[in-house]
């Protein structure tokens, strides 16, 4: 539970950041901890390469350093139930990589503006981008949990979860997001990426890692 409240702690700091009120939000999160917490974010070296392994304080310390997808910037039209708008395309973007026409178009119709037609508002209008980060991190899709629920201990693993190896822990927060590519074929460099910056924050504010951090033996969810 300290680990969500950090968290939520830290989504509202970059926001009041951005939209220069650091200042209304200095009593939950220090600017010295904020700054500690994503330190290389205006480096110039961030967004071009991100962390690497000799990077300044470890590669986990360069964090938010990709407002879009570097490699992958298809349609991604993936869903007959929201139709794609021509010349759109819906690669990752935001700080929680939002990726899918079906994701933009539930996140818009979450959070008020059309995202289909404007998917580009996830990148540069800095509100939008954390609202469908948010908006991703708490609602749960199909057979999926929400991320929120298994970070706070909420979520209880079906039957069918459990044959699947799909059980309490950070590893199923990578198996929500992007479990198809990464989880259940053994050791993947980004599930290693993903647990590298999750123990960073977690060393910063103080919290356990919990257990199950890794999703290399763990089914993608159906």
């Amino acid at each position: 539970m300290r680990l969500c409240m950090c968290l939520w702690v830290l989504a509202f700091c970059i926001l009041a950041s951005d939209l220069g009120a650091l200042a209304d939000v200095s009593s939950l999160i220090s600017k010295d901890l904020f700054e500690q917490i994503l330190k290389h974010r205006n480096d110039a070296a961030c967004q071009p390469k991100g962390g690497w392994a000799t990077a300044p304080d470890g590669p986990y310390a360069w964090g938010y350093c990709f407002i879009r997808e570097r490699k992958d910037r298809g349609a991604h039209c993936t869903s007959k139930d929201w139709p794609c708008r021509p010349g759109k395309q819906y690669y990752g973007r935001g700080p929680i990589q939002l990726t899918h026409n079906y994701n933009y178009g539930q996140a818009g119709r979450a959070i008020r503006p059309d995202l289909i037609n404007n998917p580009d508002l996830v990148a540069t209008h800095t509100v939008i981008s954390f609202k469908t980060a948010i908006w991703f991190w708490m609602t749960p899709q199909a057979n999926k949990p929400s991320s929120h629920n298994v970070i706070t201990g909420r979520w209880t693993p079906s039957d069918a979860d459990r044959s699947a190896n799909r059980v309490p822990g950070y590893g199923v927060i990578t198996n929500i997001i992007n479990g198809g590519l990464e989880c259940g074929h053994g050791n993947d460099d980004r599930v290693a990426s993903r647990i590298g910056f999750y123990r960073r924050y977690c060393d910063i504010f103080g919290v356990s890692y919990g257990n199950n951090l890794d999703c290399y033996n763990k089914r993608p969810f159906a």
